[in-house]
Protein backbone atom coordinates (compact mmCIF):
# COMPACT_ATOMS: atom_id res chain seq x y z
CA UNK A 1 0.00 0.00 0.00
CA UNK A 2 1.43 3.39 -0.97
CA UNK A 3 1.39 6.47 1.25
CA UNK A 4 -0.53 8.37 -1.43
CA UNK A 5 -3.44 5.94 -0.97
CA UNK A 6 -3.77 7.17 2.62
CA UNK A 7 -4.66 10.56 1.21
CA UNK A 8 -6.69 9.59 -1.87
CA UNK A 9 -8.49 6.63 -0.28
CA UNK A 10 -8.86 7.65 3.37
CA UNK A 11 -8.30 11.40 3.37
CA UNK A 12 -5.17 11.32 5.58
CA UNK A 13 -2.70 14.13 5.02
CA UNK A 14 0.75 14.33 6.58
CA UNK A 15 0.99 10.59 7.40
CA UNK A 16 3.12 7.77 6.03
CA UNK A 17 2.30 4.09 5.60
CA UNK A 18 4.61 1.80 7.57
CA UNK A 19 3.22 -1.71 7.10
CA UNK A 20 -0.01 -3.75 6.87
CA UNK A 21 -1.25 -6.47 9.22
CA UNK A 22 -4.00 -9.06 8.76
CA UNK A 23 -5.30 -10.20 12.13
CA UNK A 24 -8.60 -11.77 13.21
CA UNK A 25 -10.37 -10.89 9.96
CA UNK A 26 -9.23 -7.25 10.26
CA UNK A 27 -6.97 -5.18 8.06
CA UNK A 28 -4.61 -3.03 10.11
CA UNK A 29 -2.56 -0.25 8.52
CA UNK A 30 0.28 0.96 10.68
CA UNK A 31 0.92 4.64 9.97
CA UNK A 32 3.07 7.43 11.38
CA UNK A 33 3.02 11.19 11.26
CA UNK A 34 5.80 12.79 9.25
CA UNK A 35 8.34 14.58 11.39
CA UNK A 36 8.01 17.85 9.48
CA UNK A 37 4.26 17.85 10.24
CA UNK A 38 4.64 17.88 14.05
CA UNK A 39 3.15 21.03 15.55
CA UNK A 40 2.31 22.27 19.02
CA UNK A 41 -1.43 21.74 19.53
CA UNK A 42 -1.66 24.96 21.57
CA UNK A 43 0.26 27.60 19.61
CA UNK A 44 0.96 25.75 16.36
CA UNK A 45 4.73 26.24 16.58
CA UNK A 46 6.93 23.72 14.68
CA UNK A 47 9.67 24.09 17.33
CA UNK A 48 8.82 20.97 19.30
CA UNK A 49 10.74 18.12 20.92
CA UNK A 50 9.38 14.56 21.08
CA UNK A 51 8.40 13.36 24.55
CA UNK A 52 7.18 9.81 24.06
CA UNK A 53 4.09 8.34 22.41
CA UNK A 54 1.15 5.99 22.93
CA UNK A 55 -0.19 3.55 20.35
CA UNK A 56 -3.87 3.83 19.46
CA UNK A 57 -6.22 2.06 17.07
CA UNK A 58 -8.69 4.03 14.93
CA UNK A 59 -11.53 2.40 13.02
CA UNK A 60 -11.75 3.69 9.44
CA UNK A 61 -13.72 2.99 6.27
CA UNK A 62 -14.12 -0.73 5.57
CA UNK A 63 -12.73 -2.40 2.47
CA UNK A 64 -15.54 -4.60 1.16
CA UNK A 65 -16.76 -6.60 4.15
CA UNK A 66 -13.43 -6.35 5.98
CA UNK A 67 -13.11 -3.91 8.89
CA UNK A 68 -10.09 -1.63 8.59
CA UNK A 69 -8.08 -0.05 11.43
CA UNK A 70 -5.25 2.46 11.61
CA UNK A 71 -2.51 1.82 14.17
CA UNK A 72 -0.81 5.08 15.08
CA UNK A 73 1.80 6.00 17.68
CA UNK A 74 0.29 9.28 18.85
CA UNK A 75 3.21 11.56 19.57
CA UNK A 76 3.57 13.74 22.65
CA UNK A 77 5.71 16.87 22.22
CA UNK A 78 7.25 19.64 24.29
CA UNK A 79 6.82 23.07 22.72
CA UNK A 80 9.87 25.32 23.05
CA UNK A 81 7.70 28.35 22.21
CA UNK A 82 4.97 28.08 24.86
CA UNK A 83 6.52 25.44 27.14
CA UNK A 84 3.60 22.99 27.26
CA UNK A 85 3.72 19.21 26.85
CA UNK A 86 0.77 17.88 24.86
CA UNK A 87 -0.22 15.20 22.37
CA UNK A 88 -0.26 16.44 18.80
CA UNK A 89 -3.57 16.92 17.03
CA UNK A 90 -4.53 14.09 14.74
CA UNK A 91 -6.60 15.90 12.13
CA UNK A 92 -8.29 12.76 10.84
CA UNK A 93 -10.15 11.94 14.10
CA UNK A 94 -12.04 13.90 16.75
CA UNK A 95 -10.65 14.21 20.26
CA UNK A 96 -11.15 11.02 22.31
CA UNK A 97 -12.83 9.16 19.42
CA UNK A 98 -11.76 5.71 18.29
CA UNK A 99 -12.87 6.20 14.68
CA UNK A 100 -11.91 8.55 11.88
CA UNK A 101 -13.93 11.45 10.52
CA UNK A 102 -14.31 9.56 7.25
CA UNK A 103 -15.82 6.62 9.13
CA UNK A 104 -18.22 9.01 10.85
CA UNK A 105 -19.33 10.54 7.53
CA UNK A 106 -19.86 7.05 6.11
CA UNK A 107 -22.05 6.07 9.06
CA UNK A 108 -24.11 9.27 8.71
CA UNK A 109 -24.67 8.57 5.01
CA UNK A 110 -25.88 5.06 5.83
CA UNK A 111 -28.22 6.47 8.48
CA UNK A 112 -30.08 8.32 5.73
CA UNK A 113 -31.28 4.95 4.41
CA UNK A 114 -31.03 2.52 7.32
CA UNK A 115 -31.90 2.20 10.99
CA UNK A 116 -29.30 2.69 13.69
CA UNK A 117 -29.39 -1.03 14.41
CA UNK A 118 -28.87 -1.92 10.74
CA UNK A 119 -25.91 0.44 10.41
CA UNK A 120 -24.38 -0.95 13.61
CA UNK A 121 -24.69 -4.51 12.32
CA UNK A 122 -23.29 -3.59 8.92
CA UNK A 123 -20.24 -1.88 10.42
CA UNK A 124 -19.78 -4.42 13.20
CA UNK A 125 -20.04 -1.99 16.10
CA UNK A 126 -22.44 -1.50 18.99
CA UNK A 127 -25.73 0.38 18.66
CA UNK A 128 -24.47 3.06 21.04
CA UNK A 129 -21.54 3.97 18.81
CA UNK A 130 -23.77 4.75 15.82
CA UNK A 131 -26.33 6.50 17.99
CA UNK A 132 -23.57 8.68 19.46
CA UNK A 133 -22.38 9.59 15.94
CA UNK A 134 -25.86 10.64 14.88
CA UNK A 135 -26.56 12.48 18.13
CA UNK A 136 -23.40 14.56 17.89
CA UNK A 137 -24.17 15.40 14.27
CA UNK A 138 -27.73 16.45 15.16
CA UNK A 139 -26.47 18.47 18.11
CA UNK A 140 -24.03 20.28 15.83
CA UNK A 141 -26.65 21.29 13.26
CA UNK A 142 -29.90 21.66 15.23
CA UNK A 143 -29.15 22.67 18.82
CA UNK A 144 -29.31 26.38 17.96
CA UNK A 145 -31.54 26.92 14.90
CA UNK A 146 -31.51 30.38 13.39
CA UNK A 147 -34.62 32.37 14.30
CA UNK A 148 -33.75 35.70 12.70
CA UNK A 149 -35.90 35.18 9.59
CA UNK A 150 -38.98 33.82 11.33
CA UNK A 151 -42.18 35.52 10.15
CA UNK A 152 -45.05 33.09 10.67
CA UNK A 153 -45.06 30.29 13.21
CA UNK A 154 -47.45 27.64 14.54
CA UNK A 155 -47.54 26.37 18.13
CA UNK A 156 -49.08 23.14 19.39
CA UNK A 157 -48.33 20.28 21.78
CA UNK A 158 -47.93 16.56 21.20
CA UNK A 159 -48.37 13.65 23.57
CA UNK A 160 -45.18 11.58 23.81
CA UNK A 161 -46.04 9.00 26.44
CA UNK A 162 -48.32 7.79 29.18
CA UNK A 163 -48.98 9.87 32.25
CA UNK A 164 -49.79 13.09 30.37
CA UNK A 165 -46.28 13.61 29.04
CA UNK A 166 -46.20 16.34 26.42
CA UNK A 167 -43.79 18.28 24.25
CA UNK A 168 -44.57 21.73 22.87
CA UNK A 169 -43.59 22.20 19.22
CA UNK A 170 -42.96 25.49 17.39
CA UNK A 171 -42.94 25.25 13.60
CA UNK A 172 -41.66 27.75 11.04
CA UNK A 173 -44.53 27.92 8.55
CA UNK A 174 -42.21 29.33 5.93
CA UNK A 175 -39.67 26.51 5.79
CA UNK A 176 -41.61 23.75 7.55
CA UNK A 177 -38.77 23.28 10.06
CA UNK A 178 -39.26 22.69 13.76
CA UNK A 179 -37.47 25.55 15.52
CA UNK A 180 -38.21 24.68 19.14
CA UNK A 181 -39.16 21.67 21.25
CA UNK A 182 -40.14 22.39 24.85
CA UNK A 183 -40.87 20.11 27.78
CA UNK A 184 -44.51 19.92 28.87
CA UNK A 185 -47.26 22.13 27.55
CA UNK A 186 -48.60 25.59 28.24
CA UNK A 187 -46.83 28.91 28.72
CA UNK A 188 -44.01 27.46 30.89
CA UNK A 189 -42.86 25.17 28.09
CA UNK A 190 -42.40 28.17 25.77
CA UNK A 191 -40.30 30.28 28.17
CA UNK A 192 -36.89 29.28 26.66
CA UNK A 193 -38.22 29.94 23.17
CA UNK A 194 -39.27 33.51 23.98
CA UNK A 195 -35.80 34.21 25.42
CA UNK A 196 -34.04 32.98 22.28
CA UNK A 197 -36.54 34.74 20.04
CA UNK A 198 -35.86 38.10 21.69
CA UNK A 199 -32.13 37.64 21.30
CA UNK A 200 -32.56 36.88 17.59
CA UNK A 201 -34.60 40.07 17.08
CA UNK A 202 -36.96 38.24 14.78
CA UNK A 203 -40.13 40.06 13.75
CA UNK A 204 -42.99 37.60 13.99
CA UNK A 205 -46.03 38.75 12.01
CA UNK A 206 -48.53 35.97 12.72
CA UNK A 207 -48.90 33.00 15.09
CA UNK A 208 -51.26 30.08 14.46
CA UNK A 209 -52.53 28.46 17.67
CA UNK A 210 -55.62 26.82 19.07
CA UNK A 211 -57.91 28.70 21.47
CA UNK A 212 -55.94 27.65 24.54
CA UNK A 213 -55.91 30.48 27.11
CA UNK A 214 -52.31 29.61 28.04
CA UNK A 215 -51.09 30.04 24.46
CA UNK A 216 -53.13 33.19 23.94
CA UNK A 217 -51.72 34.91 27.03
CA UNK A 218 -48.16 33.75 26.26
CA UNK A 219 -48.26 35.08 22.69
CA UNK A 220 -49.89 38.38 23.70
CA UNK A 221 -47.27 38.91 26.41
CA UNK A 222 -44.20 38.02 24.37
CA UNK A 223 -45.30 38.99 20.85
CA UNK A 224 -47.66 41.95 21.36
CA UNK A 225 -47.33 43.08 17.73
CA UNK A 226 -47.98 39.66 16.19
CA UNK A 227 -51.40 38.70 14.85
CA UNK A 228 -52.98 35.68 16.53
CA UNK A 229 -54.73 33.34 14.09
CA UNK A 230 -56.94 30.67 15.62
CA UNK A 231 -56.60 27.44 13.73
CA UNK A 232 -59.89 26.64 11.98
CA UNK A 233 -59.35 22.89 12.31
CA UNK A 234 -59.25 23.27 16.08
CA UNK A 235 -62.42 25.38 16.00
CA UNK A 236 -64.30 22.63 14.14
CA UNK A 237 -62.75 20.02 16.42
CA UNK A 238 -63.99 21.92 19.47
CA UNK A 239 -67.50 22.11 18.02
CA UNK A 240 -67.40 18.37 17.27
CA UNK A 241 -66.51 17.68 20.88
CA UNK A 242 -69.45 19.80 22.05
CA UNK A 243 -71.73 18.06 19.53
CA UNK A 244 -70.59 14.66 20.81
CA UNK A 245 -71.40 15.63 24.40
CA UNK A 246 -74.75 17.04 23.27
CA UNK A 247 -75.70 13.79 21.49
CA UNK A 248 -74.74 11.81 24.58
CA UNK A 249 -76.91 14.05 26.78
CA UNK A 250 -79.86 13.67 24.38
CA UNK A 251 -79.44 9.89 24.47
CA UNK A 252 -79.65 9.82 28.26
CA UNK A 253 -82.63 12.18 28.20
CA UNK A 254 -84.56 10.06 25.70
CA UNK A 255 -87.62 8.48 27.35
CA UNK A 256 -88.54 5.92 24.69
CA UNK A 257 -86.70 2.92 23.33
CA UNK A 258 -87.18 4.24 19.80
CA UNK A 259 -85.57 7.55 20.71
CA UNK A 260 -82.53 5.81 22.17
CA UNK A 261 -82.29 3.45 19.21
CA UNK A 262 -82.25 6.36 16.75
CA UNK A 263 -79.46 8.18 18.62
CA UNK A 264 -77.37 5.09 19.29
CA UNK A 265 -74.49 4.68 16.86
CA UNK A 266 -74.89 8.12 15.22
CA UNK A 267 -71.81 9.76 16.76
CA UNK A 268 -69.46 9.18 13.84
CA UNK A 269 -72.19 10.03 11.36
CA UNK A 270 -72.57 13.44 13.01
CA UNK A 271 -68.85 14.12 13.06
CA UNK A 272 -68.20 13.03 9.47
CA UNK A 273 -68.28 15.53 6.66
CA UNK A 274 -71.30 14.89 4.37
CA UNK A 275 -69.06 14.11 1.40
CA UNK A 276 -67.34 11.36 3.41
CA UNK A 277 -70.52 9.42 4.26
CA UNK A 278 -70.41 5.84 2.95
CA UNK A 279 -73.46 5.15 0.76
CA UNK A 280 -72.76 1.40 0.71
CA UNK A 281 -73.48 1.35 4.45
CA UNK A 282 -76.53 3.62 4.15
CA UNK A 283 -74.80 6.17 6.40
CA UNK A 284 -76.51 9.13 4.73
CA UNK A 285 -79.98 7.56 5.20
CA UNK A 286 -79.28 6.67 8.84
CA UNK A 287 -78.11 10.21 9.55
CA UNK A 288 -81.21 11.75 7.95
CA UNK A 289 -83.48 9.49 9.99
CA UNK A 290 -81.77 10.52 13.22
CA UNK A 291 -81.99 14.21 12.34
CA UNK A 292 -85.68 14.02 11.40
CA UNK A 293 -86.61 12.39 14.71
CA UNK A 294 -84.58 14.76 16.88
CA UNK A 295 -84.95 18.46 16.15
CA UNK A 296 -82.26 19.82 18.59
CA UNK A 297 -79.73 17.39 17.15
CA UNK A 298 -80.72 18.41 13.63
CA UNK A 299 -80.22 22.11 14.40
CA UNK A 300 -76.79 21.49 15.95
CA UNK A 301 -75.69 19.33 13.02
CA UNK A 302 -76.67 21.80 10.31
CA UNK A 303 -75.08 24.66 12.20
CA UNK A 304 -71.89 22.61 12.30
CA UNK A 305 -71.98 22.21 8.53
CA UNK A 306 -72.65 25.93 8.09
CA UNK A 307 -69.72 26.80 10.35
CA UNK A 308 -67.31 25.09 7.95
CA UNK A 309 -68.22 27.71 5.34
CA UNK A 310 -66.85 30.52 7.52
CA UNK A 311 -63.33 30.02 6.13
CA UNK A 312 -64.46 29.87 2.50
CA UNK A 313 -65.78 33.42 2.18
CA UNK A 314 -64.42 35.77 -0.52
CA UNK A 315 -63.12 38.38 1.94
CA UNK A 316 -62.92 39.32 5.61
CA UNK A 317 -65.96 41.64 5.56
CA UNK A 318 -68.19 38.89 4.19
CA UNK A 319 -66.74 36.44 6.71
CA UNK A 320 -67.51 38.82 9.59
CA UNK A 321 -71.12 39.17 8.42
CA UNK A 322 -71.38 35.38 8.05
CA UNK A 323 -70.02 34.85 11.59
CA UNK A 324 -72.51 37.32 13.08
CA UNK A 325 -75.38 35.61 11.27
CA UNK A 326 -74.20 32.17 12.45
CA UNK A 327 -73.93 33.36 16.05
CA UNK A 328 -77.42 34.90 15.87
CA UNK A 329 -78.91 31.64 14.60
CA UNK A 330 -77.08 29.61 17.26
CA UNK A 331 -78.38 31.88 20.03
CA UNK A 332 -81.91 31.89 18.59
CA UNK A 333 -82.00 28.08 18.71
CA UNK A 334 -82.43 28.18 22.48
CA UNK A 335 -80.04 25.22 22.85
CA UNK A 336 -77.66 25.82 25.74
CA UNK A 337 -74.71 24.13 24.07
CA UNK A 338 -75.06 26.24 20.92
CA UNK A 339 -75.48 29.44 22.91
CA UNK A 340 -72.28 28.80 24.85
CA UNK A 341 -70.35 27.98 21.71
CA UNK A 342 -71.69 31.10 19.97
CA UNK A 343 -70.41 33.19 22.88
CA UNK A 344 -67.02 31.49 22.55
CA UNK A 345 -66.91 32.31 18.85
CA UNK A 346 -67.68 35.97 19.45
CA UNK A 347 -65.08 36.19 22.22
CA UNK A 348 -62.44 34.89 19.79
CA UNK A 349 -63.82 36.53 16.64
CA UNK A 350 -60.75 38.69 15.97
CA UNK A 351 -58.42 35.67 15.97
CA UNK A 352 -60.82 33.60 13.88
CA UNK A 353 -61.25 36.32 11.26
CA UNK A 354 -57.49 37.03 11.27
CA UNK A 355 -57.29 34.04 8.93
CA UNK A 356 -58.24 36.43 6.12
CA UNK A 357 -55.21 38.61 6.90
CA UNK A 358 -52.85 35.65 7.30
CA UNK A 359 -54.27 32.43 5.81
CA UNK A 360 -52.26 30.12 8.06
CA UNK A 361 -53.14 27.23 10.33
CA UNK A 362 -51.51 24.55 12.43
CA UNK A 363 -52.19 21.94 9.71
CA UNK A 364 -48.48 21.70 8.73
CA UNK A 365 -47.66 21.21 12.41
CA UNK A 366 -50.30 18.48 12.70
CA UNK A 367 -48.60 16.73 9.78
CA UNK A 368 -45.24 17.06 11.56
CA UNK A 369 -46.79 15.66 14.73
CA UNK A 370 -47.94 12.61 12.77
CA UNK A 371 -44.39 12.11 11.49
CA UNK A 372 -43.10 12.35 15.06
CA UNK A 373 -45.55 9.69 16.22
CA UNK A 374 -44.54 7.37 13.36
CA UNK A 375 -40.85 7.92 14.14
CA UNK A 376 -41.44 7.20 17.82
CA UNK A 377 -43.48 4.07 17.09
CA UNK A 378 -40.96 2.66 14.61
CA UNK A 379 -38.12 3.27 17.06
CA UNK A 380 -40.14 1.59 19.87
CA UNK A 381 -39.73 4.74 21.92
CA UNK A 382 -36.75 6.90 22.87
CA UNK A 383 -34.94 6.54 26.18
CA UNK A 384 -32.73 9.56 25.50
CA UNK A 385 -35.03 12.60 25.53
CA UNK A 386 -32.34 14.93 24.18
CA UNK A 387 -31.81 12.60 21.22
CA UNK A 388 -35.58 12.44 20.65
CA UNK A 389 -35.82 16.24 20.59
CA UNK A 390 -32.92 16.50 18.15
CA UNK A 391 -34.58 13.95 15.86
CA UNK A 392 -37.73 16.09 15.94
CA UNK A 393 -35.73 19.19 15.03
CA UNK A 394 -34.32 17.37 12.00
CA UNK A 395 -37.51 15.63 10.91
CA UNK A 396 -38.24 18.12 8.11
CA UNK A 397 -35.07 16.97 6.34
CA UNK A 398 -36.15 13.33 6.25
CA UNK A 399 -36.30 12.33 2.58
CA UNK A 400 -36.73 8.63 3.21
CA UNK A 401 -39.06 6.27 5.06
CA UNK A 402 -38.99 7.24 8.72
CA UNK A 403 -36.81 4.84 10.68
CA UNK A 404 -35.73 4.92 14.31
Amino acid sequence: MSTSLLYHGFGLRGYEHVRTYYEGGRIIFKIRKRGDELRCPCCGSPDVVRRGHVERFFRCLPIGLKPVWFLLAVQRVWCMACGVVRQVRLGFAEYRRSYTKGYERYALELLRHMTIQDVARHLGVSWDVIKDIEKRNLRKHFTHPKLRKLKRIAIDEISVGKGHRYLTIVLDLGSGAVVFVGDGKGSEALAPFWTRLKRSRAKIKAVAIDMSPAYISAVMENLPEATIVFDHFHVIKLFNEKLSDFRRALYHQATTAMGKAVLKGTLWLLLKNPENLDETRNEHQRLQEALQLNEPLSIAYYLKEDLRQLWGQPNKRTARAFLKDWVARARASGIKMLTKFANTMMAHASGILAYYNYPISTAPLEGTNNKIKVMKRQAYGFRDMEFFKLKIMAIHQSKYALVG
